[in-house]
């Protein structure tokens, strides 16, 4: 049962590797090409997924502050009312004129 365990787990490492290396942009991608990492980590398997986490991975800070397109950058997120400041400020001026 514990080797099932470390297989699953094992797998499930290597499978994450492999899913973000193609999910990741190829201007992010560190020290070697998008597609030898690809093949690094599909071959290797968890060798290969311990070498992406560690080599080939963008950085944190870089990848934070990069300047994406603008396509991708979603709109900022509905408000309510409540959470506007000046919707407060008029609501309470309006409250004061009709006392």
């Amino acid at each position: 049962m514990v080797y099932v365990l470390i297989a699953l787990i094992a797998l499930g490492g290597w499978l994450y590797a492999l899913v973000e290396v193609l999910t990741t942009d190829e201007t992010d991608v560190r020290s070697l090409s998008k597609f030898t990492w690809f093949l690094i980590v599909l071959f290797a398997f968890w060798i290969g997924a311990v070498l992406w986490a560690l080599f080939g991975r963008p950085r944190r800070e870089v990848a934070s502050t990069r300047d994406r397109p603008t396509r991708d950058r979603r709109p900022p997120a509905p408000r309510g009312p409540d959470d506007d400041p000046d919707f407060l400020r008029n609501l309470d001026r309006r409250l004061r004129d009709d006392d």
